[in-house]
């Protein structure tokens, strides 16, 4: 006798056996139990989740006669007699069942419609079953629109299709629809643990839960699967072998990948990608087992009770690992990653090796960290030394009063801020207009540097005025067109005099320790995260062997970056010291330190803009203004 599929044999006969669509079972047990009974359905959804095993136990509730051949409509067919047993092998006359994806024409459909002029022959009602009903051409839609819409009493239509977005909807307004939805995981592990055991196969719960993942909420999938699981393990299921073969990422794999996502190490991250490729594990997989495991931690950082009881879950071994990453990892940094692992799966196929692609979308974690440091608009990221100046200023041409300097560039004692550079003296401005000559018009003036044009605009504008005694006076003065006024510059992330930074109160620890940092970042002995750990952090106390630091981000502490650190230190003669870091506000720290010297940059030079004879002869003769956030320090 031949083998018959576990996806056949263990098919649904009756609405008490299907799994995952209690909403459509209930629906229609409640029509047939009532007699309210529709002339055509229309069952919708992905493959293999019950179509036509819904369409088969419909039809045998409208012809099922009962055990002793009285019976009628009922939910619960008896499965037993004549029209039950010929319906489900598939001989039953007054059921038909047509394949639109062959049988898209006209003619086909005109054929099939030819025979419901005919009362049913051995049944109760004729049911006409409609499969992938979205493949039908126009022509054959039009054909069956009339019969579909008022056919006779003894007739119903079933239509079936996974893609009801092509079905017109004059066809769709003719019929009651049911969407049928994938179902869950642990629907499928369930179903198949019963199977299974019906089998008398012995099987592990992780390759059961394995399988239902890999069924995408197809039943049929799912079966189909388990048959060539079996076929695989020779009779048995274990977690290793179905493992590979589907191909799949160990979950012990994923989960180290995250933890050493989550410290930092990248030397980890590799060694786990080299060891995908020599087990041939499928890259996707293992980017697509991430995004499920990410997706777990989001849920339990975002809901601690779940936390909670995820640790104390011993039938999922995994709950208790995940529960341990969601408090390993940020939540920014979790989400952070989530999308990267999202977006990287559409990056595999462009890439030449794709395990190549995997180590590149897992690395760009790590370069891409959330941090605290925030850079002034157009000015990236650099070390300190950056911020001192390559070459002395350029001398004045000619002596002038010091500009005022801003308060808060006497509140940084180890990081002063070097003198702005002279402004240029507008020669040809001044010039141009000196009270004793007459002002030329405006296109006279020859550019200088970048400057708003002036345009001889109120004559054009002001209407015009009624004649007047001439008078000995000079013309009236022109009227300035108002400028557009552009944002303050704080609101586009630089620096604005409006929204300064507290000063910070000198102590001996914070002198030492942004001494420290800039001598390490100036000699480029810190890079990356450890750097960052060194600017974002504050010196809280120190011994012979111990240094203490605070930071307020639990992402920068991070036992790679410490250790760096550490090594840094002591390259930099300082010794054998330990670094003991703990979470906190931060009030003195060499970021902040240096963000105040870069403001009170910012306010010299707007002083010295502000108090420049030109600038104010400009402002005074011709209206002219600055626009804020269009000055930056030399």
């Amino acid at each position: 006798m031949s083998y018959l599929v576990l996806a056949r044999k263990y098919r649904p006969r009756s609405f008490s056996e299907m799994v995952g669509q209690e909403h459509v079972v209930q629906a229609l047990s409640n029509a047939l139990t009532q007699q309210r009974l529709h002339h055509a359905y229309l069952f919708t959804g992905t493959r293999g989740v019950g179509k036509t095993t819904v369409s088969r136990i419909l039809a045998k509730s409208l012809n099922c006669q009962g055990t002793d051949g009285q019976g009628g409509i009922t939910a619960t067919p008896c499965g037993v007699c004549q029209a039950c047993a010929d319906i489900d092998a598939g001989r039953f006359v007054d059921y038909t069942e047509l394949d639109a994806a062959s049988n898209r024409g006209v003619d086909e459909v005109q054929g099939l419609l030819e025979q419901a002029v005919y009362k049913p022959v051995q049944g109760r009602f004729k049911v006409f079953m409609i499969d992938e009903v979205h493949m039908l051409t126009n022509t054959a839609f039009n054909a069956m629109l009339k019969t579909l819409e008022e056919p006779p009493e003894y007739l119903k239509f079933v239509l079936a299709t996974t893609d009801p977005q092509k079905v017109p909807v004059t066809v769709l307004s003719r019929c009651l629809q049911f969407n049928l939805r994938p179902m869950a995981p642990e629907t499928v592990l369930e179903h198949l643990t019963r199977v299974l055991g019906a089998e008398q196969v012995p099987a592990e719960p992780g390759a059961l839960r394995l399988l239902a993942r890999a069924a995408r909420g197809s039943m049929r999938d799912a079966l189909s699967l388990t048959d060539q699981a079996i076929a695989y393990g020779n009779g048995s299921l274990a977690e290793g072998g179905v493992r590979q073969m589907l191909g799949s990422a160990d979950r012990g794999h994923v989960h180290a990948l995250i933890d050493a996502l989550a410290r930092g190490d990248g030397q980890t991250v590799v060694e786990t990608s080299e060891a995908l490729r020599r087990d041939g594990l499928s890259a996707a997989s293992t980017l697509e087992e991430m995004t499920a495991v990410l997706q777990g931690m989001a849920v339990l950082q975002a809901v601690p009770a779940r936390a909670q009881a995820a640790r104390q879950d011993e039938a999922n071994p995994d709950a208790a690992e995940l529960a341990r990453l969601a408090a390993a990892m940020a939540p920014d940094e979790t989400q952070l990653l989530y999308s990267l692992c999202l977006h990287g799966r559409a990056e595999l196929g462009l890439a030449p090796d794709e395990y190549a692609a995997l180590t590149m979308v897992l690395l760009r974690l790590l370069a891409f960290k959330p941090s605290d440091a925030v850079a002034p608009a157009g000015e990236k990221k650099s070390p300190l030394t950056a911020q001192a100046p390559t070459q002395p200023p350029a001398p004045e041409p000619a002596p002038r009063a010091a500009p005022p300097r801003a308060e808060a560039a006497q509140s940084v004692q180890q990081a002063p801020a070097p003198a702005p550079e002279a402004p240029v003296p507008l020669a040809e401005a001044a010039a141009a207009v000196r009270p004793e000559e007459p002002a030329p018009p405006a296109s006279a003036m020859p550019p200088r540097g970048q400057h708003l044009p002036v345009v001889d605009a109120p004559r054009r504008a002001l209407a015009p005025a009624p004649m007047r005694a001439p008078r000995e006076e000079a013309d009236p003065p022109l009227a300035s067109l108002p400028l557009r006024v552009q944002p303050p510059a704080g609101a586009r992330g630089q620096p604005s005099s409006e929204s300064r930074l507290e000063p910070i109160a000198p102590s001996e620890e914070g002198d030492f320790w942004f001494s420290t940092v800039t001598a390490l970042v100036a000699a480029e002995a810190v890079s990356a995260l450890t750097r960052e750990l060194a600017l974002q952090s504050q010196l809280v106390g120190r011994d012979v062997d111990q240094w203490v630091l605070r930071v307020e981000r639990e992402s920068l502490n991070q036992g790679a970056s410490r250790e760096k650190l550490q090594n840094a230190l002591a390259g930099a003669g300082h010794g054998s010291v330990r670094l003991v870091i703990e979470i906190g506000a931060v009030t003195d720290s060499p970021a902040r330190r240096n963000r105040l010297a870069a403001q009170a940059r910012q306010l010299a030079a707007e002083e010295s803009i502000r108090n420049d004879p030109d600038v104010q002869l400009l402002m005074q003769q011709w209206g002219a203004r600055i626009v804020p956030g269009s000055l930056k320090p030399a």
